[in-house]
């Protein structure tokens, strides 16, 4: 376990107390009391976003060696689990479903490739979200300034774009053949592997008709995120419209993303919540009521995928390069 993320994490979890220990917990846990079952369905709800993003990233991939829905769908859940639990900087999700990946048969080339470029893309995605999040926040005068939203945009582009160009720059095979030199010619597995990896991820971005099919099923999976708050917020006895709800879950996905050295971004999603609460006029303690919901989703979604991913690991059958 990386020591910076211990420390991140052990620091998270101790704002995140503070902060819904300065609420009333009584009424707090009465929000929850009256909520119950209405919480999980809420976690549940999550499922659907994941079948989204499987099937975003299925696209990507060569269509004879695609797998199933179910399969990218199990791939996400791992990813996701792993990032939102553990101290990887939201790296080790990727890693983890590259194995799998590879694990079902896919070959080096197309699976590492279409993880980045499904990468890349879901940045892009994010922004967008991000940014019709904004809008409806200010829509709904929530004191959001166009400047706030210009600045987010340029940020989002700029981290979008270098991503991209790095990909489109053959930067993996240029940093492999600088290793294998430096090395004295020790590693031209790697070398050849990172220029094949260069290859296909070329190839993929010339396919535009899977790239927009990507970028809009990305969309279209975050916008589905939004049912999860709008289903807690209804059981919590403080329904909200479906643009409010679009506008939490885009704030709150977007500083999660924004603070992904720090694991479940402990503290910072809780400080989100009760922040956007204040913005749309929720009281604090069904605020705080929702930052806890969210983490039940990360118990109910996230600790299973964990153990799944384990499980699958134990069972893999290695493939051949």
């Amino acid at each position: 376990m990386n020591r910076l993320g211990l420390l991140l994490a052990v620091a998270g979890l101790a704002g995140a107390l503070l902060l819904i220990g300065q609420q009333d917990l009584s009424e707090v846990g009465g929000l929850l009391a009256t909520a119950g079952f209405g919480l999980v369905l809420a976690a549940l709800a999550h499922v659907p976003s994941m079948a989204l993003n499987g099937h975003a990233w299925r696209l990507l991939l060569p269509r004879a060696h695609r797998p199933g829905l179910g399969a990218m769908t199990a791939n996400v859940w791992i990813r996701e689990s792993v990032n939102g639990l553990l101290p990887v900087a939201r790296i080790g999700g990727e890693i983890a479903s590259y194995r799998l990946l590879r694990g079902e048969g896919v070959a080096v080339a197309p699976a590492a490739a279409s993880l980045m470029v499904d990468m890349a893309l879901s940045i892009l995605s994010q922004l967008a979200f991000s940014l019709l999040g904004l809008a409806l926040l200010a829509w709904a005068g929530a004191g959001i300034g166009w400047g706030a939203i210009g600045l987010g945009l340029l940020a989002g582009l700029a981290l979008a774009g270098g991503f991209i160009l790095a990909q489109r720059a053959d930067i993996l095979s240029r940093l492999a053949r600088l290793l294998n030199g430096v090395a004295a010619g020790r590693f031209p597995g790697i070398a050849a592997h990172s220029a094949r990896i260069d290859r296909m991820t070329r190839r993929i971005w010339r396919v535009r008709g899977a790239i927009a099919g990507c970028f809009l099923w990305q969309l279209a999976g975050w916008l589905a995120g939004s049912l999860e708050i709008w289903i807690a917020l209804t059981a919590l006895g403080y329904p909200v419209s479906i643009a409010e709800a679009v506008a939490i879950e885009a704030m709150i996905q977007a500083l999660s993303s924004a603070a992904f050295l720090v694991p479940g971004a402990l503290g910072l999603q809780e400080a989100g919540f009760l922040g956007l609460g204040l913005l749309l006029g929720l009281p604090a303690e069904a605020a705080a009521a929702l930052a806890i919901a969210r983490r039940l989703r990360d118990l109910i979604i996230f600790l299973p995928g964990l153990l799944a991913w384990v499980w699958m690991e134990r069972r893999m059958v290695p493939q051949p390069s």
